[in-house]
């Protein structure tokens, strides 16, 4: 038996905890300033509020106060926080972890530099840590959602990290027979891969508002123009990955990564109310108070992507669904697919 500290008790990291316990470890759960609530709920009766879900007797539920004890003795930790508390967790909580121990993190992300360059959240937590120290940062990439690995659905991911016989060692404490795990040290093509699919998750989405537009009915589905925007979705992210560096191979955690986030959640919400005709300040206003992650990465990408085409790494051209997104989200445009740039001729 291994022990595994978990901190942050956002859903994912919970359900993680799902495979964790059942072979065998003990599991700890620490929450963040912000999961007071979702902790002392914990302690009641193991009901986790958000989730939605009853995570398994015998789990040990830590507030963040309590960090020091819960990491003491872990072979290998968690980190569960979203984009929006990186500077917290690079700040607070990458200085007091222990550096002999392995960290996989569940974080989804990137951010751009000046250049242009697109960088994966486990390079950031890696440029972040304290000088001296020598964490071994590991990451989780594709697709997941937290309720249904909860609920135990086949599921299939990736872990990657710079050292394989960590992965080996780390997928060997969580893989189940319905927590399924492939091992990568092409950190970049991984994490890019399923970071960038929140900015096209919400291009596809828009499809889903505009058929309800079109019928006059909420629920309304047109499944040509989505499969058409998915389509155009994954051409661009496969010419983003060569952009990075990173393997073509990381398309499957990218795509399914794309397909599972299109059905449902906050990305699916703005992408539709976008495409019912609502100004994007409309829709976020709808939607106040839920954070999105697909517009931070959206707007990270294309600018990237702006900053690459100034310099003459790349054309705009190959871009116009990402560029579309931009243009909605970031400077006031309606939403007016640009089919005819998505048509291709081949001649072989």
């Amino acid at each position: 038996m291994s022990v595994i500290t978990f901190v942050c008790a956002g859903q994912m990291n919970s359900a993680i905890t799902f495979p964790a316990f059942e072979n065998g470890h003990e599991v700890r759960l620490v929450g963040s300033p912000l999961d007071r609530e979702i902790i002392d709920g914990l302690r009641r009766d193991n009901f986790h509020i958000t989730l939605k879900r009853t995570l398994h007797d015998g789990i040990k539920y830590y507030q963040i106060e309590e960090l020091q004890e819960a990491l003491e003795g872990a072979d290998l930790i968690l980190g569960g926080v979203s984009s929006f508390g990186l500077d917290w967790f690079c700040d607070e909580i990458l200085p007091v972890l222990p550096e002999e121990v392995p960290l996989l993190t569940v974080t989804k992300g990137m951010v751009d530099l000046e250049d242009g360059t697109l960088l994966p959240y486990p390079a950031v937590f890696e440029q972040r840590q304290p000088a001296g120290k020598h964490i071994n940062f590991n990451a989780i990439g594709g697709p997941c959602t937290s309720y249904e690995l909860a609920d135990h659905d086949d599921s299939h991911v990736a872990f990657c990290g710079k050292d394989m016989e960590t992965l080996k060692k780390i997928k060997a404490l969580l893989a189940t027979d319905y927590y399924h795990i492939s091992l990568s040290t092409d950190v970049v093509g991984v994490e890019c891969a399923v970071a960038m699919k929140n900015a096209y998750a919400l291009g596809v989405s828009l499809a889903v508002g505009l058929a309800e537009k079109r019928d006059g009915r909420i629920g309304a589905v047109h499944y040509n123009s989505q499969a058409a925007l998915f389509g155009q979705g994954v051409k661009e992210m496969m010419k983003l990955l060569d952009l990075i560096g990173g393997g073509p191979e990381n398309i499957i955690h990218g795509a399914g990564d794309l397909y599972v986030t299109i059905f449902g959640g906050r990305t699916r919400r703005i992408g539709t109310l976008l495409g019912r005709g609502l100004t994007f300040d409309e829709a976020m206003a709808e939607l106040k108070g839920v954070t999105l992650e697909s517009i931070v990465i959206a707007t990270r990408t294309a600018r990237a992507v702006k900053k690459l085409a100034e310099r003459g790494v790349v054309s705009l051209n190959d871009y116009p669904l990402l560029m579309h997104v931009d243009e909605i989200i970031n400077h006031g445009a309606e939403v007016d697919i640009p089919w005819d740039k998505f048509t291709m001729v081949v001649e072989k």
